[in-house]
């Protein structure tokens, strides 16, 4: 039997349901779009989607989106490329924002060595705040790492060690070293557009050496639009499209990894699966 495919799905003949774990709603690329992408993601069976906010000012926007949607909850943190420009997040501020009902995570966060070398100690020094607040609220930390994989490794196996918190390694595209880290510390590693490019063989090896009950997918829209759709503006829907390209790593349908990312994200988010149960 073939399975629909995102938009072909019908009301007699759903998609099969799968979660956008990491997106930005609140860019300007979607401005004046949201009601049209957020219908076509659950056209699509993406019915759940965390919105992250990257800079702490913006998080009244970010939350106010969530509130407005059904299946969309949001995060919050300083992104590490802005950490040199915006003030350094306190673990109050974190954790007051970390009480509203649809904030199920702490981020993003992490180290960015790429463009923004020149601030790597002041990343370093937000990300540990930003840690220290996943470990406090409960809530899963999200982190952004680049170009930075052996300070990365070595601050979250220090933090760990003083104390467990939950953690996904978003838009995983680092080495294997890390990959490896992270999983023995118990985190998750999440999928976007670029596990399914036609050159990412390498990176398709790390996933596919993964368990699948520690992976995620996530579309990093609008950014890292997956084939069909590479070049241009990615948005929640084609999480279909990535998930459908790396499902045969473990053997799987779609339909089934589709299953077990959304079970692996109840497990990490356990505050979004709550929030479903009472809904």
């Amino acid at each position: 039997m073939t399975e629909p495919q995102g938009a072909d799905a019908t009301q007699e003949n759903p998609a099969p349901e799968i979660v956008d774990s990491h997106t930005h709603l609140d860019f300007p690329d979607f401005e004046g779009e949201l009601d049209a992408i957020i219908a076509r993601a659950r056209a699509a069976g993406v019915t759940r989607m965390v919105t992250i906010c990257t800079r702490l000012r913006h998080e009244p926007r970010v939350r106010a989106i969530a509130e407005r949607h059904e299946g969309v909850f949001y995060a919050a943190g300083t992104h590490p490329m802005s950490a040199a420009d915006e003030p350094m997040a306190t673990l109050a501020e974190l954790s007051a924002i970390a009480r509203h009902p649809k904030c199920v995570g702490i981020g993003e966060s992490g180290l960015d060595y790429h463009y923004t070398a020149d601030s790597s100690a002041r990343q370093q020094e937000s990300l540990r705040i930003h840690i220290e607040a996943a470990r406090q609220t409960g809530l899963p930390l999200i982190i952004h790492a680049r170009a930075a994989d052996d300070d990365m490794a070595r601050i979250l196996g220090e933090e760990h060690r003083a104390g467990a918190y939950a953690c996904v390694m978003h838009c995983y595209s680092s080495g294997a070293a890390l990959g490896e880290t992270a999983l023995g510390l118990g985190f998750y590693l999440s999928a976007s557009g670029i596990a399914a490019f036609p050159k990412s063989e390498a990176l398709r090896e790390i996933f596919a050496a993964a368990p699948v009950e520690r992976v995620l997918v996530e579309t990093d829209a609008p950014y890292l639009a997956p084939p069909p759709h590479r070049g241009k503006r990615n948005e929640p829907a084609y999480t279909a499209h990535t998930a459908r390209a790396i499902a045969p790593l473990w053997g799987l349908d779609y339909a089934e990894f589709a299953r077990i990312t959304s079970a692996n994200f109840d497990r990490l988010f356990a505050k979004a699966a709550r929030a479903r149960q009472v809904a």
